[in-house]
């Protein structure tokens, strides 16, 4: 069985490899607000919290740029919260 993973979608340049390395804490943040609907309520209405407090025991490996995104955004669902994420962090 094979095992799709975001490196999936990139490209043979490196520097859109280590810019996928560089969002794997994002990637992680993400994939268990997709598994977890305690973690994604959580992360829509108290981010701070679900910062802090990771999924499983596990901290997420944010830049401060992505940690101050994830903090200011609110949403109504996840869908909107990538959408507004994702529009934050290429501004940037």
């Amino acid at each position: 069985m094979a095992m799709l993973t975001f490196d999936a979608y990139t490209t043979s340049s490196m520097s859109v490899r280590k810019n996928s390395a560089e969002r794997t804490g994002l990637h992680r943040l993400f994939a268990a607000a997709v598994v977890s609907g305690q973690f994604r309520e959580t992360l829509l209405r108290k981010p701070d919290e679900a910062l802090a407090n990771g999924y499983l025991g596990q901290a997420f490996k944010l830049t401060d740029q992505e940690t101050f995104v994830i903090k200011s955004i609110r949403a109504e669902n996840l869908t909107d919260f990538a959408q507004k994420v994702n529009q934050a962090l290429k501004s940037v």
